[in-house]
Order: C-alpha cells, then sequence, then structure tokens
C-alpha cells in the first residue's frame, strides 16, 4: 500500500459525519463549544395540536430545534430541522418557531446585537396535515429571512438525505449564501410528486442517478444556484459556514439577480427533456 493510499485511509477514519447526526446534534456541532442553549426545548411540550386528530403521534419540538450560541464568538440562531420525524415537513409550531427565532434575531440587530442565523434544512415543504397553517408559517419564515439577511448573512446548509423542497425551498433561495453536500437535493417539487403529476417517462422517482443529476448537490453547485459545496464532514462544514459567515451580507442577493434567471428560462426548450449537461450549460455565464 502506498503512502497516498494510507493518509486518503487515515483521513477517512478521522471524518465525522455531518448527514449521520440528527438535528440538535448538528445545531450543537456547528456552534461554539459550550455556547448551546435551546429555545422551547421538549420539556416545554409545546406541540402540534392537529397530528393527534389525525392519528399521528407527535414530537415534543415538533421536528424543529432553534438554539441560540456563539459561531466564532458572534451572537447567532441556528434553527434546524429533524428530517426523521415526518420527513422534515414543517406545520404550525415547527414554522413559528424558525419564523420567531429569525424575527428576534432581526429584532437584535435594530438594538445593536449583530446577531446572524443558520438554517439547516431536511425538509420535505409543508406538512400535508396542517396545510393551510403550514404554508402561512413557511410565508412567515421568508418574510423573516428577507428582513434579517439585510442586517447578518443567513445562510442556508442542506446535507442530506431529505433534500430541500417544496415552500423551504424558496426559503433557502432567499438565504444570503447556500451551501450544499453531494448528498444534498434542492428543488421546488420532489420526485414523486413530479412523477405523480407529470409520470413515470418525464420522472421516475426511483431513478436516483437521474435525480441527482438534476437536483443533486454536485449539479445545483455547478450551476451555480449554490454558493458552497463541501463534502459530508463536519470540520470541513463548520469551516465553511465560518468562512460563509466572514464574507458577511453580499452586496447583491441571489433572489435579487431574477432578471439573469429569468432570460435562462425564458430561452429554454420545453418541449425537450434536458439532460444533465445541458442543465448546467443553461446556468453557465458570469451572474450579476
Amino acid at each position: 500500500m502506498t503512502d497516498a493510499n494510507t493518509d486518503n485511509i487515515a483521513r477517512l477514519l478521522q471524518q465525522r459525519s455531518f448527514i449521520e447526526l440528527g438535528a440538535r446534534q448538528r445545531a450543537r456541532a456547528l456552534l461554539d463549544a459550550g455556547s448551546f442553549r435551546e429555545l422551547i426545548d421538549p420539556f416545554a411540550r409545546v406541540t402540534s395540536p392537529w397530528l393527534p386528530k389525525q392519528g399521528i403521534v407527535v414530537q415534543a419540538d415538533d421536528g424543529v430545534i432553534v438554539a441560540k450560541g456563539t459561531i466564532d464568538g458572534e451572537p447567532a440562531v441556528v434553527a434546524a430541522i429533524e428530517g426523521a420525524f415526518q420527513g422534515g415537513s414543517l406545520g404550525e409550531v415547527g414554522g413559528a418557531k424558525i419564523a420567531g427565532a429569525l424575527e428576534l434575531a432581526a429584532e437584535d440587530n435594530r438594538k445593536g446585537i449583530p446577531t446572524r442565523a443558520l438554517l439547516l434544512l431536511e425538509t420535505g415543504g409543508v406538512r400535508l396535515q396542517e396545510a393551510n397553517l403550514g404554508l402561512a408559517a413557511i410565508a412567515e419564515i421568508q418574510s423573516a429571512i428577507v428582513d434579517l439577511r439585510q442586517y447578518q448573512p443567513v445562510i442556508g446548509l442542506i446535507a442530506g438525505p431529505v433534500g430541500c423542497f417544496g415552500g423551504m425551498s424558496i426559503a433557502a433561495g432567499l438565504c444570503s449564501y447556500l451551501l450544499v453536500t453531494q448528498e444534498a437535493r434542492l428543488g421546488l417539487n420532489g420526485p414523486q410528486v413530479i412523477e405523480q403529476e407529470a409520470g413515470i417517462d418525464e420522472y421516475d422517482s426511483r431513478d436516483r442517478p437521474f435525480i441527482w443529476s438534476l437536483t443533486g448537490g454536485e449539479q445545483r453547485n455547478a450551476s451555480g444556484l449554490v454558493d458552497a459545496y463541501v463534502v459530508d464532514d463536519l470540520e470541513v462544514i463548520s469551516e465553511q459556514v465560518r468562512s460563509l459567515f466572514k464574507q458577511g451580507v453580499p452586496v447583491l442577493e441571489r433572489s435579487r439577480r431574477h432578471a439573469w434567471f429569468l432570460e435562462r428560462l425564458t430561452a429554454l426548450d420545453a418541449t425537450s427533456q434536458l439532460d444533465a449537461a445541458q442543465v448546467r450549460s443553461l446556468y453557465q455565464g458570469e451572474q450579476p
């Protein structure tokens, strides 16, 4: 075995998977050591009032962990969605926790406390059992992101394996910076929804290589739709989050470059199915 192979094996053994961590562990790991303080924790017993009516067991934190602490010594709030509970779907309570945390962070900034925000997005979007309430909560999250990003960067992190879909994919697009791994997926509609509406010939939800070739983290990075692309390593992800925060508020957020994106969509031939290479080429060229 060569020295290079030995070094690669040693490096792999030293890696700590971020994806394998639960939402609470992820939030704690990305905040400065000893600074984690959870808000409305499971002992507060704030749960969804709607799931029991439909025979669904609730989770004490409604699948959303909100914590305050510091990142590089600066005040920060982290909202982490637990993808293992109801597919990371957002209802009234979980959505309100995220929106409220972002709104309070914006208030902190207006009071001279420079609080930044990090969103750990593992979500299929709105919780169907709480459809209208969930949609309203997601709209409030989006509004809060736009408010807060005037003062401090709002970073979205999509790691895997759930991905980020539905209304929360729009929230991700509103973030100051977006960070993904190879295992991440990002899209407005999930594979099963597209297959159900358009048919299996259009989009086979079981064809994993095809799905990742269009909506996977590597493709989104190559298409310029995210700001950073990293391996599934806790230390690497933590360093990248800190690096993005150090960049400060962007001169022009991605959501304000809509004219550039619309030009490309207008030129798209919707009568034929694009392959991965064509998707990449669609978004090539310097963005404003």
